[in-house]
C-alpha cells in the first residue's frame, strides 16, 4: 500500500513521486490507522500472504513511526495469518526494533542499483547510506528485503555487482523491479529492456542468490508481457495488486498463471 506518497526530496531519475519532477503522481502525508487497516484487511481476505506499507521520502519522523506501531499491532492481532512487512526509509535500530516488537517481520530497503552506477541515477541520497541501512535491518534480526530496479541503461557488470552485493548481505527476499519509464521523469524515454532480457536478468539473481526469495515486481506487466509465466522459473513470488504510482493487473489473471504452471496460489478471484 502507497501510505504515503510523493513529495519525496530525493531526486531518483525513475521515480514519479520526485519532488523535482512533474508526473501527476498522487500526493498525500500518512494516511489514517483506519484506512492502512482497511487495506491489510483486504488483503488478507484475497489470499494475500505478506502485505507491505511503503512510504516516500527519505524517512519516517518518530511520531509517523509511532502510529505505524499501532496499525502493526491491530493488524498482528486482527489477521494473525497475514505477514507484514514496511519500506520506510533510513532508520535507525531503535525504530526497526520498535516495528519488529509491533508485529513486522520483514523490512524493504532496495539498494536500486550497483554502487558503480548509482552516481548517474540519484544525487540526493548515498549509495553507502542505503547499504547501511540494510546491514542495521539484518542486525536487528528482522528479515531483509533489498533488491532494486533494472532497465536505467546498467550494463552486465553493474547487474552482476549488485547481484554478488545482494549476496553479500545474506538478503532473504530480493523485489526485482523493471523500469516503467513515467512522463516527466528523466528516464521517461529509456527502453533498455525486453521480456528476454528480464529473464535473463531473474535467472543471473537465482544463480548469484540460490536460497533468496526472489519476488518478481513493479514493471513486469509492461517489460515481460506476454513471458510474465516464464518469469516463475528464476523466480519464486510476486507482487500482485497495483503498484505505487502504476496499476497492476487483476488478481484472478496472476491466479490462473500460477495454477497454470502447476503451482497452487491462495489468492482470490
Amino acid at each position: 500500500m502507497n501510505a504515503k506518497s510523493g513529495r519525496c526530496p530525493s531526486d531518483c531519475k525513475f521515480c514519479a513521486q520526485s519532488v523535482h519532477y512533474r508526473t501527476g503522481a498522487p500526493e498525500y502525508p500518512l494516511l489514517p490507522e483506519d484506512d492502512l487497516l482497511a487495506a491489510a484487511e483486504a488483503a488478507a481476505r484475497a489470499g494475500v500472504d505478506r502485505f507491505s506499507f511503503v512510504v516516500s521520502g527519505i524517512r519516517l519522523t518518530p511520531r509517523e513511526i509511532d502510529r505505524l506501531c499501532e496499525v502493526l499491532y491491530r493488524c498482528r492481532r486482527e489477521f494473525p495469518e497475514l505477514k507484514l512487512c514496511a519500506s520506510l526509509g533510513q532508520l535507525e535500530e531503535e525504530e526497526l526494533l520498535s516495528l519488529r516488537e509491533a508485529g513486522l517481520s520483514r523490512y524493504h530497503h532496495n539498494l536500486e542499483t550497483a554502487e558503480s552506477f548509482y552516481p548517474r541515477i540519484c544525487t540526493t541520497q548515498s549509495w553507502r547510506d542505503r547499504l547501511e541501512t540494510a546491514r542495521r535491518v539484518k542486525r536487528v534480526g528482522l528479515e531483509l528485503c533489498c533488491g532494486g530496479i533494472f532497465g536505467l541503461g546498467e550494463g552486465p557488470e553493474e547487474i552482476l555487482s549488485l547481484a554478488e552485493t545482494l549476496a553479500g548481505l545474506a538478503v532473504d527476499s530480493v523485489p526485482v523491479n523493471f523500469l516503467q519509464p513515467i512522463p516527466g521523469t528523466p528516464l521517461e524515454k529509456a527502453r533498455y529492456l525486453t521480456p528476454l532480457k528480464c529473464l535473463a536478468i531473474l535467472t543471473v539473481l537465482r544463480l548469484s542468490l540460490p536460497a533468496a526469495e526472489i519476488r518478481v515486481c513493479g514493471g513486469r506487466e509492461y517489460n515481460l508481457r506476454d513471458l510474465q509465466a516464464l518469469s516463475l522459473f528464476p523466480a519464486s513470488a510476486l507482487m500482485v495488486g497495483n503498484y505505487l504510482t502504476t496499476r497492476g493487473r487483476k488478481l484472478s489473471d496472476d491466479r490462473r498463471m500460477i495454477e497454470d504452471l502447476g503451482y497452487t496460489s491462495g489468492l482470490k478471484a
